[in-house]
């Protein structure tokens, strides 16, 4: 899959447009917030495994602070666009799968 690069500003966007492929802006809404979430999770995990390996409980406050490639991670992560960002975007462009659940009588 080819990757975009996504914003990181906040846009105006068209709701009929994102309420489209729902039929219902809120149902819309709930399927990009879960996939924001999914995403959220991700990089917080990738970012927590790359954090542990620097991870050593004998340094000192002092020594922790000054690890630049510690830094350069937290720094990197910090400019990747945020979740809601990247939800929207893929919802946008159809590459979030959704489906309805049937009730059952």
């Amino acid at each position: 899959m080819e990757q975009r690069s996504v914003s990181n500003n906040t846009e105006t966007r068209n709701l009929a447009e994102l309420a489209k492929p729902t039929g219902n802006i809120y149902e819309s809404v709930v399927i990009m917030a879960k996939r924001a979430n999914q995403i959220s999770a991700t990089v917080k995990q990738e970012l927590s495994q790359k954090l542990e390996e620097f991870s050593n409980y004998a340094d000192t406050l002092e020594e922790t602070f000054e690890n630049r490639e510690q830094i350069e991670i937290s720094k990197h992560y910090e400019k990747l666009p945020k979740p809601t960002l990247v939800a929207i975007d893929e919802f946008q462009h159809n590459e979030i799968y959704h489906r309805k659940v049937e009730e059952r009588k």
